[in-house]
């Protein structure tokens, strides 16, 4: 069976992409920083049948992301690496001009210089795989200048250049860096609190993560919404 790790898994974008691999008989390393959330949607997941290992830690720890790494290797290798987990910076956002240093710093370790250091250790797995694949989740804050995303933006820009790249510097793999549009997740509460305006839940986009895993197109930077419409 094909072998992931999904990084921020435990609500979600990441918790509904570990629910559709787990139905599609994936194996599963789930990381989040909430032990008992982490838990929780292991137990949802392994409902389905598969082996999942759930290991609770911060993704900026090296040896935290080793740890991952090495639990995919007992369950076969590694076929997918997810940089789901997310840092705001700010939680509410705020303007640049009010956005704390360490803020920005936290929204880099964690969506930038983490990222690369998991696909980093799981290189020599992924390139061993038959059909390897990282999936960056990135956000139109990346391309858009909107107020208050100035340092999460920064950040996910960031990302999406490494993935691109990652994506020319290793033709073996596909490097997906997939912008999922706006949803229904604790992190957007968390952003901009208040706005409590329709949004879709995180499963909604779980199929053009799916096509992207089927379809295998070359590796750059998709929108979702449009994969899920079948542009």
């Amino acid at each position: 069976m094909p072998v992931a790790i999904i990084t921020g898994a435990s609500k979600g974008l990441g918790r509904a992409l570990a629910e559709a691999l787990a139905a599609r008989g994936w194996d599963l390393v789930l990381d989040a920083r909430g032990a008992g959330a982490l838990e929780e949607a292991a137990g949802a997941v392994t409902r389905h049948g598969t082996r999942v290992t759930a290991l609770p830690g911060d993704v900026t720890d090296g040896t935290h992301r080793a740890e991952l790494v090495a639990a995919a290797w007992r369950l076969g290798g590694v076929d997918l690496v997810v940089s789901n987990a997310s840092a705001l910076g700010a939680e509410p956002l705020v303007p640049l001009a009010e956005l704390p240093p360490a803020g920005l710093r936290r929204a880099l370790e964690v969506n930038v210089v983490a990222a690369l250091g998991l696909v980093q250790e799981a290189l020599p797995l992924l390139l061993a795989s038959p059909a390897g694949a990282v999936i960056t989740v990135s956000s139109d804050a990346a391309a858009e200048a909107y107020g208050t995303w100035g340092g999460y933006g920064a950040s996910k820009a960031a990302l999406d250049q490494l993935a691109a790249v990652l994506g020319v510097e290793e033709p073996g793999l596909r490097v997906w860096a997939v912008d999922p549009g706006d949803m229904a997740t604790d992190l957007y509460a968390a952003a901009v609190p208040g706005d409590d305006g329709p949004r879709p839940a995180p499963a909604a986009v779980v199929p053009a993560f799916l096509r992207l895993l089927d379809e295998r197109p070359a590796s750059g930077r998709y929108a979702a919404p449009s994969l899920v419409e079948g542009r």
